[in-house]
């Protein structure tokens, strides 16, 4: 409420914070890690191999067309440049499957599979691949992790993400539930977050009989997929359904149209990738312009009284993320309302290198996701 007082003659506004209905959550502060504004170690070596990847050969020619499509402003070009995204997401997604450091784990998991028939789009069912660790077969009363993969929400598909989820699976002690959503531009926002958010649903509501404890059910996703997750947790506040989340993990998340701005205020990072942003919200938005302050499209324009519904939330980033600011400005906005448990942000480290197996295997990454869910999903 906006109240007019008056002080020695002057009319001023004073703004009072609503009232929220659910309880602030408790952060245990768990993560802070030192960042010096350049990659150390470990993170310094990956970033050179990763370069040297990139610089040569067909990722290097990707990654020219790529920037060259991302400039122009036709359709032709935005068909071409998708196909391309494309292209650069299955070369990745056969890296991670390739990659030594996941082969252990995998072994340790077994695959099941089923689907989540839905009529929000077409009639359609949503295929989930369910990783279920060894120590975590046979029992009942599982907590369970519902994950939406990355590639922009333009590529990609859930198995292409299954050797990083065993790992997930292996070392958190979860039954991971990996959905793959539809894909923009062939389906246009809200249809990929209803598709999640019609799984979410689903196995909160079968959770007997798909051995899930409905009070340890938590959510996330990356990239992309940490956009389709946080679109969905937008549309499950707007429905007062967020009580079947106990925890949402929101990891290097596209989240709003900072890309639109101008890029003389971004980080390196930021302008490097901006005109492919731009080019991948067209795809994602069935009109973009008249959806512009939609945050189902956009989570980050979800007002305050939703975000106040928000399931208590980590928010996962690397300090030369590309949607860094925005996490930052996003993670602000739920400490306020009182949903943030954590803001996590790993020193050094970029996007790309956020997704490479050598630093999802590392101990860094695997004890923060072994510590977030034990302290906020297990207990």
């Amino acid at each position: 409420q906006w109240y007019q007082r008056r002080v020695r003659g002057l009319a001023f506004s004073v703004y009072t914070l609503p009232c929220f209905t659910m309880d602030r959550v408790v952060s245990k502060n768990l993560f802070d890690f030192p960042l010096k504004g350049k990659a150390e170690g470990f993170i310094a070596e990956l970033e050179a191999q990763l370069t040297a990847i990139q610089s040569s050969g067909p990722p290097a020619e990707i990654g020219k067309a790529i920037d060259e499509l991302s400039r122009k402003d036709d359709a032709e070009s935005r068909v071409k440049l998708l196909g391309m995204i494309r292209a650069n997401n299955q070369g990745l997604t056969m890296m991670v499957q390739n990659a030594p450091e996941f082969k252990e784990t995998s072994k340790q998991t077994t695959m099941t599979k089923f689907s989540v028939p839905t009529s929000h789009d077409g009639d359609f069912a949503v295929p989930v691949e369910v990783y279920t660790p060894a120590q975590l077969l046979g029992k009942t009363s599982n907590p369970a992790y519902i994950f939406a993969h990355g590639g922009g929400c333009v590529s990609g598909d859930a198995n292409g993400s299954k050797p990083m989820l065993d790992n997930i699976a292996v070392t958190c002690g979860v039954v991971v539930f990996n959905v793959d959503y539809r894909l923009a531009p062939e389906t246009k926002c809200p249809n990929n977050a209803k598709d999640f958010a019609a799984v979410i649903e689903y196995v909160s509501e079968n959770a007997e009989r798909l051995g899930v404890d409905p009070a340890r059910v938590s959510v996330g996703g990356e990239s992309g997929g940490g956009y389709v997750c946080l679109s969905a947790c937008v549309l499950l506040a707007q429905q007062n359904k967020t009580h079947l989340i106990k925890l949402a993990v929101f990891g290097i998340a596209m989240i709003d149209d900072y890309c639109f701005s101008s890029p003389a205020g971004m980080t390196k990072e930021e302008r490097n990738n901006y005109t492919v942003m731009r080019q991948v919200w067209h795809m994602i938005a069935a009109d973009i312009d008249n959806q512009a302050e939609d945050p189902l499209l956009y989570p980050g324009k979800a007002t305050d009284d939703i975000l106040a519904k928000f399931p208590p939330s980590i928010v996962v980033e690397g300090e030369f993320d590309m949607f860094i600011t925005s996490a930052t400005r996003l993670s602000s906005r739920l400490r306020r309302v009182g949903r943030l448990l954590e803001f996590v942000v790993f020193p050094g480290v970029s996007h790309a290198i956020c997704l490479w197996p050598s630093f999802r295997t590392s101990e860094i990454f695997t004890s923060t996701f072994k510590t977030a869910f034990e302290e906020y999903l297990l207990k």
